[in-house]
C-alpha cells in the first residue's frame, strides 16, 4: 500500500513538472512570439511614414519658402528661396554626419543630456534596421526633416541682413549644439522625457526653439536698415497664402506622422490639428478685425500657422475640444505677441518668428498639460489638468523653461562665435541694394 501510494505520488510530481515545463516553454514561446511580434515591420506603418517624411519636407521647401519669400520686399525674395534650400541640403548632410547620432543614440553617463556618436554617419543603420514597425531608416529622415525645418523657421527672425555664409555656418554649430542635445531631452531618451515632458511633435523641440533663437538672432544683429521709417510691407501676400496652406497641408505629417503609425492615434491627431488650426485662424482674424477695424488675408495665413504651432505638443494627447480652446487661444494670443508687444518693445523680428513659434509653442505646451486626457492616450492615470493631475502643467512650465534657457544662451554663444571668426551682418550698401543681387547675382521681375 504504501508503494503504491508512493509510485501515484510520483506520477503526480512528474505529471507536475512536466505541467509546469510545458507552460514555461509556452510562455517563453510568447514572450518570444510577443517580442517578434513588436519587431515585426509593418507595410502600412511604412508606407505611411514614408508619405509623412515627404509631406514634412514639402513644409520648408516649398511650403516656407514660399510663405516666407512672400513677407520679404522683393530685393530679397531670391535671398529667402537661397537661404531656405541651402538649409534643406545643409541640414540633410549635418543630420546624417552627427546630429541624428547625438539625438537618439544612448549617450551613457551623459544620456540625460545628449546622445553618443555610435552613429555617426549613421553607422549601424542597415536596411533590415527597425525602429518599432518601421525600418529605421524611415524614423531617421522623418527626424531629419524636422531637423531641417527647425533652423529653416529661425532665419525669418533675421530677414534682408545676415551674411549667407555666416547662416549657413551659424546654423550648422545651432543643430549640433542646440537643436540634437534639446531633441534629446524630449525624444531620445533624455531628461526631460523622464521626467514626463508631453511634447508629441515638436511644441518645445521645433518651435519655442526655433523662435527664441530667432529673437536672440534678430536681437543680436539689430533692426533692419529703415525700420520703422520705411515701408517694408510683404511684396506678395497671395504667394504667402499659398506658403500657408502648403505648411497647413504638410503638418498632418508632422502631427499624424509623429504617432509612427497609421492606427487610430494617428487619425486624431490629424483632426484636432485641423481643428485647432481652424479656429486659431478665426481667432487671430477677430482680433484683427477688432483692433484695425480689416481682417488682412496675411492675418488669417499667419494664424493659421499659430494654431499649427500650438496643437503640434498636444496633438497626440487632446481631444477635439482642447484642440478647439488650443486654437482659440494661440490665434489671439499670438496675435497679440506679433503686434501690440512687439511694437512696445521695439526689436525687429521681421516676420514674427517669436511672435508665433517661440509664444504659439509656449501656449501649445502648457495648455496640452491641461487639456492632456486619457481618453485620447488610453490608462488609468489622470493626465491632464482637467483630470485632476494639475502636476502635468509644472511638469509642462519645466520643459519650456528648459528650452527656452538653454537656446537663449546657447544661440548668443554661437552668433558670437560666428560674428568673430565670420562676421554676421552683410554691408549696409548691400543691404540697401537688396540681398538678392548683392549676394546672389539674381533678382525677380
Amino acid at each position: 500500500m504504501t508503494d503504491t501510494i508512493e509510485r501515484r505520488g510520483l506520477v503526480r510530481r512528474t505529471a507536475l513538472a512536466a505541467a509546469t515545463g510545458i507552460f514555461a516553454l509556452a510562455a517563453t514561446a510568447g514572450a518570444a512570439l510577443a517580442e517578434e511580434e513588436v519587431a515585426e515591420l509593418s507595410a502600412g506603418d511604412t508606407a505611411w511614414m514614408l508619405t509623412a517624411t515627404a509631406l514634412v519636407l514639402m513644409m520648408t521647401i516649398p511650403g516656407l519658402a514660399l510663405f516666407y519669400g512672400g513677407m520679404v520686399r522683393k530685393k530679397n525674395f531670391v535671398a529667402m528661396g537661397a537661404q531656405i534650400f541651402a538649409i534643406a541640403a545643409l541640414m540633410s548632410v549635418v543630420w546624417m554626419v552627427i546630429g541624428y547620432s547625438l539625438a537618439f543614440s544612448d549617450g551613457g553617463s551623459m544620456n540625460a543630456w545628449v546622445g553618443g556618436l555610435d552613429n555617426l554617419f549613421l553607422a549601424g543603420l542597415t536596411v533590415d534596421a527597425l525602429s518599432g514597425t518601421i525600418p529605421e531608416s524611415v524614423f531617421m529622415t522623418f527626424q531629419m526633416t524636422f531637423a531641417i525645418i527647425t533652423p529653416a523657421l529661425i532665419i525669418g527672425a533675421f530677414a534682408d541682413r545676415m551674411k549667407f555664409s555666416s547662416m549657413l555656418v551659424f546654423m550648422t554649430l545651432w543643430v549640433i549644439f542646440i537643436y540634437a542635445p534639446i531633441c534629446h531631452w524630449v525624444w531620445g531618451g533624455g531628461f526631460l522625457g523622464e521626467d514626463g515632458v508631453l511634447d508629441f511633435a515638436g511644441g518645445t523641440v521645433v518651435h519655442i526653439n526655433a523662435g527664441v533663437a530667432g529673437l536672440v538672432a534678430c536681437l543680436v544683429l539689430g533692426p533692419r536698415k529703415g525700420f520703422g521709417m520705411e515701408n517694408m510691407a510683404p511684396n506678395n501676400v497671395v504667394l504667402t497664402m499659398v506658403g500657408a496652406a502648403l505648411l497647413w497641408v504638410g503638418w498632418f505629417g508632422f502631427n499624424a506622422g509623429s504617432q509612427l503609425a497609421a492606427d487610430g492615434n494617428a487619425g486624431m491627431a490629424m483632426a484636432v490639428t485641423q481643428i485647432a488650426t481652424a479656429t486659431a485662424v478665426l481667432g487671430w482674424m477677430a482680433a484683427e478685425w477688432i483692433v484695425h477695424r480689416k481682417p488682412t488675408l496675411l492675418g488669417m495665413a499667419t494664424g493659421a500657422i499659430a494654431g499649427l504651432v500650438a496643437i503640434t505638443p498636444a496633438a497626440g494627447f487632446v481631444d477635439p475640444m482642447g484642440a478647439l480652446w488650443i486654437g482659440l487661444a494661440s490665434g489671439v494670443i499670438c496675435f497679440i505677441a506679433s503686434t501690440s508687444v512687439k511694437r512696445a518693445i521695439g526689436y525687429d523680428d521681421a516676420l514674427d518668428v517669436f511672435g508665433v513659434h517661440a509664444v504659439g509653442g509656449i501656449v501649445g505646451a502648457i495648455l496640452t498639460g491641461v487639456f492632456a486626457t486619457i481618453a485620447i492616450t488610453g490608462g488609468d492615470t489622470p493626465l491632464g489638468g482637467l483630470e485632476g493631475n494639475w502636476a502635468q502643467v509644472g511638469v509642462q512650465i519645466k520643459g519650456v523653461i528648459a528650452t527656452i534657457v538653454y537656446c537663449g544662451l546657447g544661440t548668443f554663444v554661437l552668433l558670437m562665435v560666428t560674428k568673430i571668426f565670420f562676421g554676421l551682418r552683410v554691408t549696409p550698401q548691400e543691404e540697401v541694394d537688396g540681398l538678392d543681387i548683392s549676394l546672389h547675382g539674381e533678382t525677380i521681375h
